[in-house]
């Protein structure tokens, strides 16, 4: 099994919401850091298991919708508290929706809210 990995950060906010967790509670800002690792079997005709100027241009535009925001405030997490469990099933389902390369079986995306917590989603394609 093959497997291609890429990452970057950014900084975005949240608030907790539907329980008591103190300061989490309140507006807050992370420097979230986001790992994409995509899995396959087989390689395509040029050796390769996707093509990486591609993967990079699609994280590159999923960073771009959620830098410096309020996850409460995205459609992706109305009414819902934006945990970072749900926000690593939100990233990892929309690069699922871009992607297009036949050889790919699974992806998962790791998110790191600080140097010590980080949560994925692991999903087959």
């Amino acid at each position: 099994m093959y497997t291609l990995a890429v990452k970057r950060d950014f900084v975005a906010q949240h608030y907790l919401i539907g329980g008591d967790w103190g300061a989490e509670n309140e507006w807050h800002s992370h420097h979230y850091v986001i790992e994409l690792q995509l899995n396959g079997a087989t390689l395509d005709q040029h050796n390769y298991l996707v093509d990486i100027v591609a993967v990079e241009r699609m994280f590159d535009d999923i960073v771009r919708y959620f830098k410096d925001k309020t996850l409460n405030t995205l459609a992706e997490f109305a009414d819902t508290n934006p945990s970072i469990e749900l926000f690593a099933r939100v990233v990892a389902e929309m690069f699922a929706r871009q992607l297009n390369a036949p050889n790919l079986s699974g992806l998962e995306v790791k998110i790191w809210e600080n140097e010590i917590a980080w949560a994925a989603y692991r999903r087959e394609l």
